[in-house]
């Protein structure tokens, strides 16, 4: 061999630039890890009816203050690569169930935190994989085994799922009359056993409690009228919804007129005010009483349109519009001078002085509003989202019919019987099953913490339950007895348990599978700050998830 080549041969080929980063192996599979539970851990307190609520302050200083998982995971500064991983679990859960999204996001890093010790056994992680991808399908099918069938006009269930969603959030103290509401609405956006909640549209008020929120047929609308002299409210309307500015047109190219006497003023004024004439006309000609406009009215329009009766009101948001085109079914009109009689909708428009709100009811639609009061925005922005996640659970069981006990019963008893299929599990996978269902037992446990009661005794107790047959037993935490929690009113939909399992196995198996982390700077998704890198700095990537720390 030349000298060259042994020269060669003695040094290291370096393929990557001096900024990147490598981190390797167990070293990798211990970054992931951290980082994925590190999430979990920051919503863990969160969890049942006793959990605690946080407090969010972002960059700009608005403050949040949510019990809700995946608002809070979707609120915090987070830069590391893994943790955003994890987050995605709550948004799926979310987009998905509606609900649940931190039993996803507490079981995925406690499936990471068992398969650590797995690893420390020198169980390769693809035997970890396998088995925890078994042990998802049997528990998927165990929880349709195990789920109750429901049928879909038992009101009295319903509201159980409901109250049961809202149970530890802002909406809790007036989840009775809440839970009412709730059903009704479902039903009402219920066609042929379809649910669709693109016909249920929620606003909010301050200034009043949570207990005078309320349900309206058709759509609620925050605006005034234009003119004061304009009716408030007219019965039996013909309805325009108009995408047009009801103003003068404006040139697209900068222009100047030059006047040289007051009479050539006066025409080009007289011109600009008949070209408002022309369109409050066309208004007119279309038999319009009421006008919706998404854009502005100018002030001489405002008056041509008081004149002939019309009530008009103004720069209507686009969804508000949208929603209007359902409830009245009238076509929103883009151009003005097409518009015609068959474009307009029908229905009654009904002003309430008191709360400064327009009601909107059409003749046929079953398209309804939802109208949440609170206190102050803090509290009605929780109560928002404690609704929204209870209609969408409520929306599910209608479209799914199945239903499974609260209270860490239906994680108890998979537990059990993922622990009777490892025992037919071959190979290493056997331990990888076993840890799983460890992991779902998680649930039981934080439900006791959160409640300030022994999570060991809880779980003895709930085991033995279930080992004497009592599929249905699970913790009241407001008494820290064993009971049966179906009975009780704790119910949720079979649909959104085997989400959570789906998506924590997914994602857990996705951090799993990584033993190699090459990053072309530090090991952040955050950019904005360069200085923050350095050797070690990917592990440092944690560095991101201090300020998450920091938020709570």
């Amino acid at each position: 061999m030349s000298q060259r080549g042994q020269r060669m041969q003695g040094q290291p080929m370096i393929v990557m630039s001096e900024e990147s980063q490598r981190v390797k192996d167990k070293d990798a599979q211990e970054h992931n890890i951290t980082a994925a539970r590190a999430v979990a851990d920051a919503v863990r307190s969160t969890l049942g009816p006793k959990g605690m609520d946080k407090m969010l302050v972002d960059s700009m200083g608005d403050v949040t203050i949510t019990n809700d998982g995946v608002t809070i995971l979707k609120e915090m500064d987070i830069d590391n690569p893994t943790a955003e991983m994890i987050i995605e679990v709550a948004e799926t859960q979310e987009d998905e169930a509606g609900d649940g999204t931190t039993t996803a996001v507490a079981v995925t890093g406690e499936l990471l935190k068992n398969a650590e010790d797995l690893l420390e056994q020198d169980i390769h992680p693809t035997a970890i994989i396998k088995g925890f991808h078994l042990a998802s399908e049997k528990a998927r099918e165990e929880i349709d085994n195990v789920s109750e069938n429901v049928d879909t006009d038992d009101e009295e269930l319903l509201r159980k799922v409901a109250e049961t969603s809202m149970t530890g959030k802002g909406a809790e103290l007036n989840k009775e009359a809440l839970s009412q509401i709730i059903v009704d609405a479902v039903q009402q956006v219920t066609v042929d056993g379809t649910v669709d909640l693109e016909y249920l549209k929620t606003e909010t008020q301050t200034g009043r409690s949570a207990g005078d929120s309320e349900l309206l047929k058709g759509a609620v609308i925050s605006k005034d009228p234009v003119h004061d002299n304009m009716p408030k409210s007219v019965a039996d309307a013909d309805v325009l919804l108009l995408n047009e500015a009801i103003e003068i047109e404006e040139t697209d190219v900068d222009t100047s007129v030059n006047i040289e006497n007051p009479d050539q003023l006066q025409n080009f004024l007289d011109q600009e005010e008949q070209q408002l004439r022309e369109k409050v006309d066309k208004i007119v000609e279309t038999g319009a009483d009421v006008v919706f406009c998404q854009k502005g009215i100018d002030d001489m329009a405002q008056h041509y349109l008081a004149k002939e009766g019309i009530l008009a009101v103004r720069r209507v948001k686009k969804s508000d519009v949208g929603f209007l085109k359902e409830v009245l079914g009238a076509n929103v009109v883009s151009d003005l001078d097409s518009a015609t009689a068959e474009d307009l909708g029908h229905g009654d428009v009904t002003r309430d002085d008191g709360d400064e709100l327009f009601y909107v009811e059409g003749e046929n639609s079953h398209g309804v509003t939802l109208l949440l009061r609170g206190s102050t925005d803090h509290v009605v922005d929780e109560l928002e989202r404690g609704v929204t996640d209870a209609l969408d659970v409520v929306a599910q069981t209608v479209s799914d019919g199945r239903v499974v006990s609260g209270g860490g019963a239906i994680e108890v008893e998979v537990a059990r019987r993922l622990r009777d299929y490892a025992d037919s599990v071959s190979g290493r996978e056997q331990l990888a099953v076993e840890a799983f269902a460890d992991s779902l037992e998680l649930v039981p446990r934080v439900l006791a913490e959160n409640a300030g009661l022994d999570s060991i005794d809880t779980l003895v107790d709930l085991r033995s339950a279930h080992e004497n047959g009592d599929e249905r037993a699970g913790l009241n935490v407001h008494s820290g007895d064993v009971v049966d929690t179906l009975d009780a009113g704790v119910v949720e939909p079979a649909h959104a348990k085997e989400q959570a399992v789906s998506s924590a196995t997914e994602a857990a198996n996705l951090v799993l599978k990584i033993d190699d982390i090459i990053s072309a700077g530090d090991l952040s998704t955050d950019k904005g700050d360069d200085e923050a890198g350095g050797p070690g700095g990917g592990m440092g990537g944690m560095g991101g998830m201090g300020g998450m720390g920091g938020a709570m």
